[in-house]
């Protein structure tokens, strides 16, 4: 992480320090989700959570007017910008593609694509080589986006952006805490994830009701499980439907009658496990189901 990236840590960022762009060539459209960034101190630190470690290809997903896209075209990676709003689309490929073609090189390259992220085929991006993920995610489909990346993650090394903080905090949230769930569980079985800074509403046209936080996911070395992921998913996403439950009660529907749930463990409720016990509890219901 270089030392700007530091800074950045847990950093606030206030009215007082916002830089806004005045371009309104694109409205923001409620049904989709849309809240266009207008601060380009913000959009630039966003850009910058990137590593560029290991991979040279780069989806942003929902960029608007280019507030963030922009930074990223100055970075050496190949750029997809992909966005459902055909005026998003039309605005990316015209006035702000001839302004910032200057940052167009032999290192890298930008395509857009009018297309939903959750249905299209990722397969057929980047000559199947690795990418990494970033942007200012619509609120209304944050998390779906985290379990598509998470499908995904064979070719995901890195996954950064922006959510509502809410939700990102509970994708970073370590066990004990009232906001770790099954998107964290899942998230962290194969992400390290880091919040990184909190981001005001002034800084967005139209401003939403909630803070905003910029996250970073970076894959782990070893990404494999010592289980089977879909009963990882069905384990955890049993437990923290009945969360107030000891793991006793609330997993009682899947547990095989083999397993000795008078052990300690099943004492526990979901967010005291951390992923490694969620890990070995779904070994055991695996093993026991097969037999």
């Amino acid at each position: 992480m270089s030392k700007k990236q530091a800074s950045n840590k847990n950093r606030k960022f206030t009215k007082t320090e916002k830089r806004s762009s005045s371009k309104t060539a694109v409205t923001a459209k409620k049904h989709l989700g849309q809240h266009f960034l207008e601060d380009e101190e913000v959009a630039e630190a966003i850009g910058n959570t990137l590593t560029l470690s290991g991979y040279t290809n780069c989806i942003e997903i929902g960029p608007g007017m280019g507030v963030l896209t922009k930074y990223l075209l100055q970075k050496d990676m190949h750029i997809i910008a992909m966005d459902l709003d055909t005026e998003s689309i039309e605005y990316l490929n015209t006035s702000f593609a001839l302004e910032f073609a200057k940052y167009i090189s032999g290192k890298n390259s930008f395509q857009v694509i009018e297309a939903d992220f959750l249905k299209y085929d990722l397969d057929s991006l980047f000559s199947g080589e690795e990418f990494a993920i970033t942007g200012n995610f619509p609120y209304n489909i944050s998390s779906q986006i985290v379990f598509r990346t998470l499908a995904n993650k064979e070719r995901i090394p890195e996954f950064t952006g922006m959510f509502q903080k809410e939700v990102a905090q509970r994708i970073c949230a370590g066990p004990g805490s009232k906001t770790y769930g099954i998107l964290s569980v899942l998230t962290q079985a194969f992400y390290d994830a880091e919040y990184l800074f909190t981001v005001p509403p002034t800084v967005f046209n139209p401003p939403p009701k909630v803070d905003s936080g910029v996250l970073r996911l970076r894959r782990k070395d070893d990404f494999t499980l010592p289980c089977d992921e879909k009963w990882l998913y069905t384990v955890v996403k049993t437990a923290f439907n009945q969360r107030r439950k000891t793991l006793r009660n609330s997993l009682k529907s899947i547990l095989p009658e083999q397993i000795d749930t008078t052990e300690s463990l099943f004492s526990k409720r979901p967010e005291q496990l951390e992923v490694a016990e969620f890990i070995t509890l779904t070994q055991a219901v695996e093993k026991h189901q097969k037999n």
